[in-house]
């Protein structure tokens, strides 16, 4: 089985992305990624998709996302032609905190591809042809600069992703999709977590808009994302502290509370904690 590398497709290490037009005449070997994500679209004809030792049918108008380990491969294709995105997960940090609060974009983006991991998974997004159609504008648009590469042009490309990772999620958050209710359960309650992390939110109240029990949210929580709902909530918490640390000057007590904290105490002793060091010390480390 091979393992493919993203810098087989391009050597630009400060620009970890590529997209491509991917026609398939005969099955595509089932293989890996070392180090990157990829985000397809299938533009034209059917095939079966192979995923671990899952087989599921795919079609015009269907979007999904593999990720790295994930082992994938395309049997039986008929006029089979896709877009490959191909991307390394760090170059979507720059999506809004907004984003990262909707459930189509955990589902789609983050669930889903983690999902596929863990055990059979044959959710994906389906596209009416109107919407397809205008998704296949943007991927025209994002070819064009990345083949023409004029000045700007890894800007323009990264823009263009982000607009098309926010159109995939609303489809996906709008559209009746065939998701597993383990998915959408955890794509809502994360969303809710990242939507409400600043207020004073309990985990009975994450549950309830979740529409699960507090045991089942931490059960699937904890076989996902490896940690607790309150302690994803925690992190979030404190990479927001570590933010306000670094670009103001606000006292640290405010900096607790602005981060969620009620209790500027316990905020050093969690940061501590977490870092190694207090939030004075981070502050004084950080260069000016």
């Amino acid at each position: 089985m091979s393992k493919v590398q993203l810098n087989w497709f391009t050597n630009d290490e400060e620009f970890p992305f590529f997209i491509q037009y991917g026609g398939h005449d005969e099955d595509t070997s089932l293989h890996r990624h070392n180090d990157f994500s990829e985000l397809v679209i299938v533009l034209q004809g059917h095939a079966t998709h192979v995923v671990n030792n899952e087989v599921s049918f795919i079609k015009k108008g269907y979007v999904f996302v593999i990720n790295g380990e994930t082992i994938h491969g395309y049997k039986d294709p008929q006029d089979f032609k896709i877009c490959n995105i191909m991307y390394k997960p760090d170059l979507l940090t720059y999506i809004g905190s907004d984003l990262n609060a909707s459930k189509g974009y955990q589902a789609l983006f983050v669930l889903e591809p983690l999902y596929r991991n863990i055990q059979s998974n044959e959710s994906k997004l389906y596209m009416s042809l109107t919407n397809l159609e205008y998704v296949s504008s943007l991927i025209t648009a994002m070819m064009n600069e990345y083949k023409n590469k004029h000045p700007g042009y890894k800007t323009m490309l990264t823009s263009r992703l982000i607009e098309l990772v926010v159109y995939l999620s609303r489809q996906y958050e709008s559209s009746d999709t065939d998701t597993d209710s383990h998915v959408m359960h955890l794509a809502t309650a994360v969303s809710y977590i990242e939507d409400h992390y600043l207020e004073a939110i309990t985990l009975e109240e994450i549950a309830e808009h979740s529409d699960i029990s507090v045991r089942h949210l931490n059960r699937i929580f904890k076989s996902y994302y490896q940690t607790s709902p309150m302690a994803y909530l925690q992190r979030l918490r404190l990479e927001r502290a570590c933010q306000l640390l670094r670009l103001t000057r606000l006292p640290i007590t405010q900096i607790s509370f602005q981060s969620g904290f009620n209790d500027s105490n316990y905020f050093a002793r969690q940061f501590k904690k977490a870092y190694g060091m207090s939030p004075k010390a981070f502050r004084q480390s950080e260069p000016s």
